[in-house]
């Protein structure tokens, strides 16, 4: 049976949330939102208006749902700090790349991880098309509860925008 993809899709900030924290995903898609407040989200935001401003492909807006870093002929590329959520960043562009080719548009992908100055080059294939239509059953379970989820304690929750949300009673 073929994998519908238009029941299923989803905010590519809400599959790169649901592979750092299924609360957080949950929270931000209830208009929850406290990446303002987070320096590192602003730092991410600096590097990101920064880092290829030459090219003219950036910012590329695909059916109201994915913003592409970049696009160009070959090459769909995600602009990185740092690699050390390396999995959730490989597992966002390669829903981009799979979306991308529902539409008929088939390309590879790049992680750019700017401060490191490297790239990974990342490949859509057929396991990870099925964990990627996986992810995309458990995200529609989640956003449709009525709770969030418990809390996971994470060694990155720290750093996270929603930490004293989640964490204001270990505060007191």
């Amino acid at each position: 049976m073929e994998f519908n993809l238009e029941d299923f899709k989803v905010q590519g900030i809400k599959f790169n949330y649901y592979f750092v924290c299924k609360r957080k995903l949950w929270l931000f898609s209830r208009g929850i939102t406290m990446e303002n407040n987070s320096g590192r989200v602003m730092e991410g935001k600096t590097v990101h208006e920064d880092s290829y401003s030459r090219l003219k492909t950036r910012e590329v807006l695909i059916d109201d749902m994915l913003r592409l870093d970049i696009m160009d002929k070959d090459f769909v590329r995600e602009i990185k700090i740092t690699s050390k959520m390396e999995n959730v960043d490989k597992m966002q562009l390669l829903y981009y790349l799979y979306y991308l080719k529902k539409l008929g548009i088939e390309k590879k992908g790049i992680l750019n991880y700017v401060k490191e100055k490297r790239n990974e080059v990342v490949e859509l294939d057929k396991k990870s098309e099925l964990q990627i239509e996986k992810a995309l059953v458990e995200i529609k379970k989640i956003l449709n509860k009525d709770k969030p989820p418990r809390i996971v304690k994470f060694p990155y929750c720290k750093k996270c925008a929603y930490y004293q949300f989640c964490f204001v009673k270990e505060a007191e």
